[in-house]
């Protein structure tokens, strides 16, 4: 077990082996959250987190999607006010009220998604904000200079200043994002998942500038899901589940696997799943309707191979970035793969026209801005995929529309029961309904489901997950990719782990539990090295070991 000391003391791992970095060797609590809370309509996302980080330390942040992490770093970046608790950061109160004035107070935030301009250059992506003028003007080759000197400081002299970003590779767009930062003079730097984007080698390249970081007094908040670079490059960990602080000060390298995926798992949010019905099991026992054979889409997935027959539920467990979302959009035929084949009921899906055609539908992760025209009436939204269908002499006809919308309104229990309503001004569950709906217009033998729940409130995911086991009641096939493990565990019948582009194990889902498909998400890196760590882990396990 791990205790806490005061902020002159030291953090022990009691009972386990190996060296523990003491907290003396860093610095003075520079950050401080204390029962921090924060309210959306229908969800708590933080509900009295804990955290305190040090000067000159990696401290990493864990947690399952939906524990709360980002609404903690956004809160810190000013983008979220906090509805409750205290904020310290230096010693004094802090609460930023817009992203400028974080950064301004020494706080720099690198999201997932880089939020850089791709049409401006290095340098004025590092001081956009904050540029250097004189009488009105930009002072282009002050602004140059003092980028080039950033750089080097962050050991990249080669990347030109006034090169367009979008010219750059994911890694040299990352390190812009780092000369940012440092742009005004930070000193917290958050990184959420800054290695999801990179390769190998340039995993060894972020590591080190963060070392030089950290060697310069400047704390980093690492976010990440994978517990080889926890332990490779972190000081300390916190533990947040369903917004709650659930483990504080762990010791980044000698807290073993299973505390930290026992802390991170037993939610406290209730998964109501409809039971599986007779029915559906015997449907299941049938030939596949869906057959994927050695998809490949290089540097995103590769040898993907999977079949889903009628009336079952296929759900695929990864984390944000293994190439999960990438598969089910290839399967759809709105990516182009490299090798492999997808076949539908025989014949062979060659783009999205195809997969609509044969039977396939898709309700994508994004659906505000993928799936949905917001401005426009439900009843549009849901006849959107088969509109032909309402067509005479070339035009639509409302009403059968609007006729159409409604029975299918009925079918999903779609709340309020109004078409003609914006589909905006919808929850997010009942949005999601409506993408749905759209597929069952026509006749969609087929579905797939990318993050099916994704900003649904509790309440309104129980009503989705009756309409989707319905579906599957009814004969339709179903394949969905969710972060939530309890989610793919409670509503699917076999279930697929997908890490860095490959699907790595394949069983019933009843077979399965929440811990052991974490450990096969968050085993780390697919490389030689790791794979001999984890090995060794898992062997450790068998001896008794706590890695």
């Amino acid at each position: 077990m791990t205790a806490p000391a005061g902020d002159a003391g030291e953090v022990r791992d009691v009972g386990e082996v190996g060296e523990v970095r003491e907290v003396d060797e860093v610095g003075e609590v520079v950050l401080r959250l204390t029962d921090v809370v924060k309210t959306f309509p229908g969800v708590r996302a933080l509900d009295g987190v804990q955290l305190q980080v040090r000067a000159g330390e990696v401290h990493c942040l864990l947690g399952q999607n939906g524990a709360g992490k980002s609404t903690l770093i956004k809160v810190l970046a000013g983008v979220h006010h906090a509805d409750g608790g205290e904020i310290s950061w230096l010693g004094a109160p802090f609460a930023p009220a817009t992203p400028q004035a974080a950064m301004r107070a020494g706080i720099a935030t690198i999201y997932q998604e880089l939020d850089l301009v791709d049409d401006l250059s290095v340098a004025e992506n590092a001081f956009l904000g904050h540029e250097q003028s004189r009488f009105g003007f930009t002072r282009r080759r002050a602004i140059a200079a003092r980028t080039r000197d950033i750089l080097a400081r962050l050991g990249h002299p080669e990347i030109p200043p006034r090169r367009l970003v979008k010219h750059l590779p994911a890694a040299g767009k990352q390190i812009v994002s780092m000369a940012r930062a440092l742009s005004h003079d930070a000193r917290l730097i958050v990184m959420d998942e800054p290695s999801a984007v990179l390769a190998h080698d340039e995993v060894a390249n972020l590591f080190r500038i963060i070392r030089e970081l950290t060697a310069q007094g400047i704390a980093v908040i690492y976010i990440s899901h994978r517990l080889a670079e926890i332990r490779e490059i972190g000081d300390r960990v916190t533990v947040l589940k369903d917004g709650r602080t659930t483990a504080a000060d762990l010791p980044a390298r000698t807290t073993g696997t299973r505390e930290l995926v026992g802390k991170m798992t037993g939610r406290s949010i209730e998964y109501v799943f409809p039971e599986r019905t007779p029915i559906a099991g015997e449907s299941r026992a049938g030939e596949p309707i869906l057959v994927v054979d050695g998809l490949t889409r290089h540097g995103e997935f590769a040898d993907a191979s999977l079949a889903v027959a009628e009336g079952e539920i296929v759900g695929i467990a990864g984390l944000v970035g293994s190439g999960r979302s990438e598969l089910l959009e290839t399967i759809f035929g709105a990516r182009r793969p490299d090798a492999g084949t997808v076949t539908m009921a025989g014949r062979r899906i060659t783009g999205v026209g195809s997969a609509v055609a044969r039977g396939i539908g898709m309700a994508p992760e994004e659906r505000k801005s993928q799936a949905l025209l917001l401005d426009e009436p439900v009843y549009k939204n849901m006849t959107l995929a088969s509109f032909a269908g309402f067509a005479h002499a070339g035009f639509t006809d409302a009403r059968d529309e609007r006729a159409a919308a409604l029975r299918t309104a009925d079918l999903l229990d779609l709340r309020p029961r109004d078409v003609d309503r914006p589909v905006r001004t919808l929850s997010g569950g009942n949005q999601q309904k409506v993408v749905v709906g759209r597929w069952l217009l026509g006749g969609t033998r087929l579905l797939l489901l990318d993050e099916p729940t994704r900003g649904v409130d509790v309440g309104a995911r129980a009503e989705l997950y009756q309409v989707i086991r319905g579906l599957a009641d009814d004969g339709v096939a179903v394949l969905l990719v969710s972060s939530e493990v309890p989610e793919v565990l409670g509503l699917a019948d076999r279930v697929l782990v997908m890490r860095e582009g490959r699907l790595v194990h394949e069983a019933p889902a009843d077979e399965l539990d929440e811990d052991t498909v974490l450990d096969l998400v968050m085993a780390g890196s697919l490389t030689a090295d790791s794979l001999m760590a984890e090995s060794q882990m898992v062997n450790s396990l068998v001896e008794g070991e706590p890695k």
